[in-house]
């Protein structure tokens, strides 16, 4: 597999608009040289380095990296068998399970580009995404929410060939029997025909024939995203854009001589776990402690089973940690680092997490288009609460106008985020027509453009105010809905917070906030809307507070604007 290296010379310098702060108080300079890595070559390196060193702790059950490794080699072999050739889509239907490591990679070794999929897609979603990809091949377990939605998908798309793992396979020897004897409402029968292959059937005792993979232009992944239009589009990620990544995220680490154990918690099939919980790991050689899905009972018993050194994850998350009674009997002495991402991390969330955890909990930044990760707060000394940190090793951020991302943002005012990095993709899977939406062309370079608006202090560190879609027109005035969320949870009887805009005879537009109330709170809407706009702006003041039993979610926990949105208009 080849590899290359990147230099600071391909980024340069960042330009004088937002210049990059001398000392960014991460490990590393700023012109880390990093390597552009096939992904698979990450596992292989680690197997080489530390055979027997476990690489998943699924429930109990401990698989190594050789055992991974000999089974991403065997898959690889199997998916040639089956005609699978550089450049096929393989996609991956999986919650997180083992078989999902030696998928993942086996996919790459064979040539093939991973295409993740959401398993709480329903066969409709699933279906488009098969077809606008061109997955040849898919893989899923025999979980009954999975296997009929995936056997509903090959039926009604183009979809060759179903290939699913047994979940009882991969549990302990007693987890396993008894998911056997007693769980068969949660697992569906395979069925028998010619299109279906048992996954272990599809191992061939062999290496597979290889493929050579050029990281810098090669495509490891098709990660999809709503992006800023809300239209499921395919980020073409290359392997440099993913094993980069993973290494811009290793070198923040100021603890590289302790052990390893990373909480997999985040969804395997989502960007930021694929960096931060997968690539990540396996580079440095750690374990990954893989649970199925969140749950926060279990989530804790594991804690205080595996002792984790870092445990990312998304704010409700955290949440849910803090609402559950088991926290206060669980040992979190063994964490070095916990990481948020996704979306922004209330500060009461962080503040009472690291209260009751003794963990440092700091907040990121990134987006599919971007591998994962575009900044972060540091592990360890300066740290600004309420921003999203300083830029990784060779990442340069800018701000740009907010009407015109042509122009530079004006001085001293809130702009739009733009990116270049190593890990930025390469584009948009058959969309060359969104390509001009998603990149802006400053001096000749192209810049990834985010939607995202921040400002961006001397010191490096950004704070996102809002999403330039989200914005609110009130009257002429615009209001980020962010801002308004922020004082909103300050309240002690709030627990999440959304704003929207609704329409507005005389104003056009008037921010709406909906709530989730803590545990025994007790308070009314009308108390919360006076409450609240007695603390912000003349015109950010909302039409009123509705309070909800639940807000809506996207995939990975993070509270869902957007659905909330479709919901009440």
């Amino acid at each position: 597999m080849n590899v290359s290296r990147v230099s600071s010379a391909s980024s340069g310098p960042a330009a004088p608009e937002h210049p990059s702060p001398a000392d960014y108080g991460h490990p590393l300079p700023w012109d880390t040289e990093f390597e552009a890595i096939a992904l698979p070559e990450l596992l292989e390196r680690t197997a080489a380095r530390s055979p027997h060193a476990h690489c998943v702790d699924f429930l109990g059950r401990r698989y190594s990296y050789v055992q991974l490794l000999n089974e991403a080699r065997h898959f690889a072999s199997g998916l040639q068998a089956m005609g699978i050739a550089k450049g096929d889509r393989v996609g991956l239907f999986l919650p997180n399970v083992p078989i999902y490591v030696s998928t993942y990679y086996g996919a790459m070794m064979a040539g093939a580009t991973v295409v993740n999929f959401s398993p709480l897609y329903t066969a409709d979603e699933l279906c488009a995404q098969v077809e606008d990809s061109g997955t040849r091949l898919l893989v899923t377990v025999d979980v009954a929410a999975l296997l009929p939605t995936a056997i509903e998908v090959i039926d009604k798309s183009s979809l060759e060939r179903l290939v699913v793992g047994r979940l009882a396979d991969m549990l302990p020897v007693s987890k396993g029997l008894a998911l056997r004897a007693f769980g068969r409402s949660q697992t569906a029968t395979v069925p028998d025909r010619g299109d279906v292959r048992l996954w272990g059937d599809c191992l061939q005792n062999r290496d597979p024939k290889p493929v050579s993979i050029d990281p810098e232009t090669d495509l490891a992944v098709l990660q999809y995203t709503g992006g800023t239009t809300g239209v499921p589009k395919g980020g073409m990620l290359t392997h440099a854009n993913l094993s980069i990544n993973a290494q811009q995220v290793q070198a923040l680490d100021p603890f590289p001589e302790e052990r390893d154990m990373i909480m997999g918690v985040l969804p395997l099939f989502h960007v930021f776990a694929n960096t931060c919980v997968l690539n990540r790991t396996v580079l440095k050689g750690g374990c990954i402690a893989m649970l199925p899905r969140f749950d926060a009972k279990q989530a804790l018993k594991t804690i205080d089973r595996v002792r984790p050194t870092a445990f990312p994850g998304v704010p409700t998350m955290y949440q849910a940690l803090l609402d559950n009674p088991r926290i206060t009997k669980t040992d979190f002495s063994s964490l070095l680092i916990c990481i948020s991402g996704g979306a922004p991390l209330p500060a009461p969330v962080r503040d009472r997490f690291e209260e009751v955890s003794g963990a440092r909990l700091v907040e990121g930044y990134g987006l599919t288009e971007s591998s994962g990760v575009v900044s972060v707060n540091p592990y360890e000394g300066l740290r600004k609460p309420g921003t999203i940190g300083q830029p990784l090793m060779q990442t340069r951020l800018r701000l740009r106008d907010k009407e015109d991302a042509t122009k530079p943002a004006p001085s001293g005012e809130p702009g739009e985020i733009v990116i270049r990095g190593p890990q930025v993709m390469k584009g948009y899977w058959n969309r060359p027509d969104m390509q001009a939406s998603a990149f802006v062309e400053i001096d000749g370079e192209e810049w990834l453009r985010t939607g995202d608006v921040a400002t961006i202090d001397e010191q490096g560190f950004a704070r996102i105010v809002d999403r330039t879609k989200d914005m609110i027109s009130v009257g002429g005035f615009k209001v980020f809905p962010s801002q308004i969320e922020d004082v909103l949870v300050e309240n002690p009887a709030v627990k999440e917070a959304l704003v929207i805009g609704v329409p507005d005879d005389y104003r056009g537009e008037m921010p709406k906030a909906f709530v989730t109330l803590q545990a025994d709170a007790e308070a009314s809407e009308e108390a919360l809307a006076e409450w609240l706009n007695g603390r912000i702006g003349k015109h950010e003041r909302v039409k009123g507070v509705a309070i909800r039993s639940e807000l809506p979610k996207t995939m990975i926990g993070k509270l869902d604007r957007k659905a909330l949105r479709e919901q009440e208009l």
